[in-house]
This record gives structure tokens, sequence and C-alpha cells, in this order.
């Protein structure tokens, strides 16, 4: 899709953070949007200033945990304009700490909210995009996806999920060439995310960053439906952890566990919260959150420092096993 203009792009998730920034980037380019969240007012201010843009923006709220609530959103899309072009499932919560100190009724939302709910996306807008041919299917995944998260196992499990059942539904969808199934995979964006997601942590949120900021995820995203691919990294640490991942597990997964326990010990207390896990709060409707951010545009010289030093850790622990097996 060369051209956004008229196309018709639906966006979970759309309130605040990447899906308010990723609605405002669409709307810049000239496409129709159809946007939903939980929270109907905030929702229907990222509606407003997209019709300020000068693009159609339809809001409908909507919980993606909720299967006939999402179908019922395809349907509007498909009753205002005849078609959808893009569906961008983006909702993401999660839930930090010890994974038994937080109820079970919050872990489960979790994987509600962002596994099952780019499954009722997926399930919504795949039978529009067979019976036209062509489509994007956008799913947000995270650096979590292709590399352990310490004290957000759920978090993980939901990511983890999205990335296998993105790669197995692009093999399904072979024979329809003109769909493209897309994972987009962001190191820590600064967004109202963190502060929305539940804490049972026992201490304050706060990574130190610096933090991408959601303006460029969202251009992420209109790339990806002007020229589709299977998987993208935004930012150098998400390309990182792919690589140290894959060529590495043991030793990434103890790194990451010490380098969370050791800012968890750092971190001042703070008291539990349910954030807005269960339902939704009425902070946080902007893109950003105000933490410190850095600005990519394209590989960086730390993405390409990253890389090699992945590869000679690989090629060095290959060395060592071959030795000890000769």
């Amino acid at each position: 899709m060369p051209s956004l203009t008229n196309a018709v792009v639906v966006i979970t998730g759309a309130s605040s953070g990447i899906g308010k920034a990723t609605a405002l980037a669409f709307a810049r380019a000239g496409a129709r949007l159809v946007l939903a969240a939980r929270r109907s007012e905030p929702l229907e201010d990222t509606a407003r200033d997209c019709r300020q843009i000068g693009a159609a923006a339809l809001s409908v709220p909507t919980d993606v945990t909720d299967e006939v609530a999402v179908q019922a959103l395809a349907d509007a899309a498909i009753e205002a304009h005849g078609r959808i072009d893009v569906w961008f499932n983006n909702v993401g919560i999660g839930v930090v700490g010890p994974y038994w100190e937080a109820p079970l009724d919050l872990q489960k939302r979790v994987v509600e909210a962002n596994l099952m709910g780019t499954l009722h996306g997926t399930y919504a807008v795949l039978p529009h995009f067979l019976r036209q041919r062509r489509g994007v299917l956008v799913n947000m995944v995270s650096m979590g996806g292709w590399s352990p998260t310490p004290f957000a196992a759920t978090y993980a499990a939901s990511k983890y999920g999205i990335r296998g059942f993105s790669a197995s539904l692009r093999q399904e969808l072979t024979g329809h060439p003109g769909i493209h199934v897309c994972g987009v995979f962001p190191a820590l964006v600064d967004t109202p995310g963190l502060a929305h997601g539940a804490n049972y942590s026992g201490r304050a949120i706060d990574p130190p960053g610096p933090f991408l900021t959601p303006e460029h995820v969202a251009d992420v995203v209109v790339g990806l439906v002007r020229r589709p691919r299977a998987e993208v990294a935004v930012g150098w640490p998400a390309t990182a952890a792919r690589i140290a991942y894959g060529l590495a597990p043991g030793l990434t997964e103890r790194g990451a566990g010490a380098a969370m326990r050791g800012a968890l010990r750092r971190a001042r207390p703070d008291l539990r919260s349910d954030g807005a896990v269960m339902r939704p709060v009425p902070t946080g409707t902007g893109t950003r959150s105000g933490k410190p951010v850095w600005h990519v545009r394209g590989p960086s010289l730390g993405s390409v420092a990253l890389g090699g030093l992945g590869l000679l850790l690989g090629a060095e622990l290959l060395a060592g096993v071959l030795v000890r097996r000769g």
C-alpha cells in the first residue's frame, strides 16, 4: 500500500500511548480511522484530534477481551466504510512483581487482553481480508516476545504467544499473497502504559530509560503497512535482546533476572496496585508520560555493535562446546 489515502485503518488501544500516536500518524497520511479502547472520552479525544488533521475518524468504545464487542468493532468499520484495509492489534497491559504475589485474576486478564484480544481482533477482520484478497494485520508484540521478562512473567507469556500466533498464521496464509501478518517488537517506550499496569512488586516501577517515543513506533507501524515485513525490531535493545537470547539463552535469562532484581532492590518502596488492568482509570490519556526519550532514525551504531558482540559471544560459546566435545 504505497499510498494510504482513504485506506481504512482499525486501531485498538487508541485512547493513549502508541495507539493514539499511530492514529495521528495514519491521519496525517490521509487514512480513514476506526478507533477502539475501553475509555470512551479519551478515545473520542483521539478521534477529534484526527479529524482536526483532516481525516475521517470514528470512535467505537471496545473491550478487546469481549469477542462480541470486537466483532461489533469490525462491523462498525464495514458499515462506515465498506471495507477494512489495516487492523492494528495494539492493546497491551501487564503485572509487575513475583508471579505468585499477584492475584490470579489479574494474571488471567493480562492474557485475555494481550493474547486473546489479538486473537479476537484477528478473527473479526480475517474474513474481510479473505473476501477482499488483501489486507495488513499488525500485531503489537514487544522485545519481551524475543527474550524473558522476569517479574512480568504473564506479560512475557502473552507476548511469546502473540509472536507464535503471528508466525503460525503467516504460514497458513501463504496461499493469500495479498494478506500480510506483521509483528512489531519495540524496546521501552515512553507511554502511560507503565502507570496503567498492575504493580505487586512492592517497589516503584520507574525504569531509567532512555525510552523510545511512541511517535517513532507509530512511524514504524505506518511504514510496515506501506511495505509489510514479518517482524521488525524498534530500538537497538530489542535487536540486542533477540540476538542475545538466540545465541545464549541461559546467559541472557540469568542476566535479565539479575538486572531486574537489582533494579527492584534499588527502587523506593511503593504500594501495591491493580492499575488499569481490571478496569479503566481516568489518568494517562496522552501519547507520552514525560520520561527521557531518544530519537532513532534507521540502524544505530549501538545496534550494530551489540549485534556484532552477540555474534562473537555465540562463536565463543560454540567453540567452547566443540573443544569440550573434542
